[in-house]
């Protein structure tokens, strides 16, 4: 199999030049990176990461690759034929399934060097461009190619099914399909993303399937038991001395064992004397009391989690409206695989009368719609306040925080979009939302509200519009 020949013209090179440049928005800088069907390299040779790796059937093209992109590996290898031992963060096929005879065998070789961790990226082009592509062939405007499958998004995600992946989001990129120059950066960094239908160039990310990744021999070793895993819940408190108390009493126990961090974060009430108070009086509970360096529940999650030693971290609001006694499904998404990063949601359940107002209703539906559409995949409340990875992912999304900036006092906005950036599968848990019991909310509607819609025009900049 192999996506290209030996040489390429300068159109063909700028393109892949262009195509590693979504492709570095999906990498994280110190993965390793699988190409099957490299061609010549061009596209590795343009993507920022830590080891790159290509391999292609076709052996003048991995004599070029090697002589054009020196610092990478490249092997002469049938992507259908995997002989490799070793497993990669990330495995690309970019623009060649079109034109492999079996699409399912391959995406079941690349699913037997894979680990849980593992994301599969794959681009096709639009099907809606075969006329284009067929009149430039007709014109002698295109190298000739093999015979092409001409393969949906929805073929795709089938494929990808029957060899056990699955697939996180799709994202649609590329209107002008060469690198460079003023047109070029006009039409597919600021038209592209509001026209998804008409872009050249679909990018579809997967995952090793949970049920096959359970049952797996190979892979079975690197997931962690239920009842292995420990828990750490960091409780962000500002004047909400009234609910100190319930939050460790109305949790149930999960996993080996559970800590709970509070972050107390000036309070006006006596809140920080209460956190004392409760953690002596239990003292056969895992209590860390903290104040936090800064301002901000960002600032006071990011505290807390750097004094977290369970293997899965959760946030859970001090207001209780999101029940304690709902954080062991948050728990089993996770750790049975269903997910990497539980998101509450709090609008699917009828909610207490007094739990949500109507306007704030209008701005958490709308967001959810924005985010959505932003992250390709699914997220319908973004803004509830309960969240929860494993402590390993959230030190990746920390390691890479430098692509965002700390552009996020709430902390919510950062961390989906730190998991996004890094392919990991976002599932709402839906959740009743409940009235509050004591005190009042810390956010101001509105000034709080027109923050929000600043940062995802910020986030849009870094996602979208790029």
């Amino acid at each position: 199999m192999s996506s290209s020949d030996a040489s390429l013209s300068s159109h063909a090179i700028a393109y892949r030049r262009l195509l590693a440049r979504y492709f570095n928005l999906l990498l994280p800088p110190d993965a390793s990176v699988l190409e099957v069907g490299c061609g010549t390299g061009m596209l590795l040779k343009h993507l920022a990461a830590s080891r790159r790796v290509g391999i292609d059937i076709d052996p003048q093209a991995v004599a070029a690759a090697r002589e054009q992109v020196p610092d990478a590996e490249f092997q002469e290898a049938d992507g259908n034929h995997l002989q490799l031992e070793e497993s990669f963060d990330t495995v690309i096929l970019s623009d060649t399934i079109n034109y492999v005879p079996d699409v399912q065998s391959i995406f079941a070789q690349i699913r037997r060097i894979s680990t849980p961790t593992t994301r599969l990226i794959i681009t096709l082009p639009n099907t809606l461009w075969r006329p284009v592509f067929a009149l430039a062939d007709k014109l002698g405007w295109r190298r000739s190619h093999p015979p092409s499958s001409w393969l949906s998004d929805r073929d795709v995600h089938n494929l990808l099914s029957l060899a056990d992946w699955e697939p996180i989001k799709t994202q649609s990129r590329i209107i002008f399909p060469y690198a460079g120059g003023f047109i070029e950066r006009a039409l597919n960094r600021w038209v592209a993303p509001l026209l998804p239908w008409f872009c050249l160039t679909q990018f579809i990310v997967a995952r090793p399937a949970r049920d096959q990744a359970r049952s797996s021999n190979t892979l079975r070793r690197t997931l962690q038991a239920p009842d292995e895993t420990t828990v750490s819940i960091v409780v962000p408190a500002r004047n909400e001395a009234g609910n100190i108390e319930a939050a460790i009493t109305r949790t149930p126990p999960m996993g080996k064992w559970t800590e709970f961090i509070f972050v107390e974060g000036g309070s006006s009430d006596n809140t920080w004397e209460e956190i004392l108070r409760v953690q002596k009086a239990y003292p056969a509970v895992r209590i860390k009391a903290l104040q936090q360096s800064g301002k901000g529940k960002g600032n006071a999650v990011r505290d807390g989690f750097a004094q977290a030693e369970g293997d899965v971290l959760m946030i859970l609001d001090t207001d209780l409206t999101m029940p304690p006694e709902e954080l062991p499904k948050y728990f089993h998404a996770v750790t049975a695989g269903h997910c990497e990063f539980a998101n509450g949601c709090r609008l699917v359940y009828p909610m207490d009368k007094h739990a949500m107002q109507f306007l704030n209703m209008l701005a958490n539906k709308t967001f959810g719609v924005l985010f959505s559409w932003l992250l390709g995949q699914p997220v319908k409340d973004t803004l509830c306040g309960t969240k929860v990875l494993r402590r390993s992912d959230y030190e990746r999304i920390a390691a890479n925080r430098a692509y965002f900036g700390d552009f996020d006092p709430f902390g919510d906005f950062d961390l989906l979009f730190g998991a996004d950036r890094l392919g990991l599968k976002i599932r709402d848990i839906p959740i009743r939302y409940r009235d509050r019991t004591y005190g009042s909310t810390n956010i101001s509607r509105w000034s709080h509200g027109w923050l929000l819609l600043r940062m995802v025009l910020f986030a849009a900049r870094k996602l979208k519009f790029v």
